[in-house]
């Protein structure tokens, strides 16, 4: 009878990171499917785009200031954000700290241009089908970016309370760095659907 051998356990770490993360898998899951609501909006813009018999329909295009400013901020922002993650990953705790402040302080300030880029638009989002979706992308997009805000503070916060020892908090923090990422590379095929396609 062969003799059974017990395996020690105790020194595995309580939670995975990165991909051995059930976070970060559902992370992905929730970015595939937001990803599919933004492809779906460009989708609905195109066909009534080539139902109108001119884009936009009553409206001049979009003043392009706005929306370019907002943005040169998003793509800013993916260098402190890679930062943060590759900071999370090494489990450097005052890096996390400072790094987490200052995307509260990226995710932010994109708000401001945000702002301006509804009326820039020339239209509300009642008066026609152009108004509807574009007005539709625009509050998508913003959800969105305050969405990753909202996470973001909630993170800032736990780690500079006694839930900064979990070693988990990090894997969050790297998940939040990623759905940053997917916030600004959505953001791009949707600036040249408002802002570009009407000047075509």
């Amino acid at each position: 009878m062969k003799e059974r051998i017990a395996l020690d356990l105790s020194k595995l770490p309580l939670h995975g990171t990165g991909s051995a993360s059930l976070t970060f898998w559902g992370t992905g899951a929730f970015m595939l499917i937001e990803g599919m609501g933004f492809a779906l909006t460009i989708a609905v813009y195109f066909y009534l785009m080539s139902l109108a018999p001119r884009w936009p329909i009553e409206a001049p295009p979009p003043n392009l200031l706005p929306g370019t400013v907002l943005t040169l901020l998003l793509l800013l922002s993916i260098v402190p954000n890679m930062l943060v993650s590759r900071w999370a990953q090494r489990k450097d705790l005052r890096k996390v700290r400072l790094g987490l402040i200052a995307m509260t302080f990226m995710g932010a300030i994109p708000l401001i241009p945000r702002f301006f880029e509804f009326p820039a638009l020339h239209i509300s989002w009642d008066d026609d089908a152009y108004g509807s979706i574009t007005w539709t992308i625009l509050g998508l997009h913003t959800t969105h970016i305050v969405t990753d805000l909202i996470d973001t503070i909630v993170l800032a916060c736990l780690m500079y309370s006694k839930h900064a020892d979990n070693t988990r908090r990090y894997g969050d923090v790297e998940d939040n760095a990623l759905y940053w990422n997917f916030v600004v590379l959505a953001w791009l095929p949707l600036y040249g659907c408002i802002y570009w396609v009407p000047r075509l």
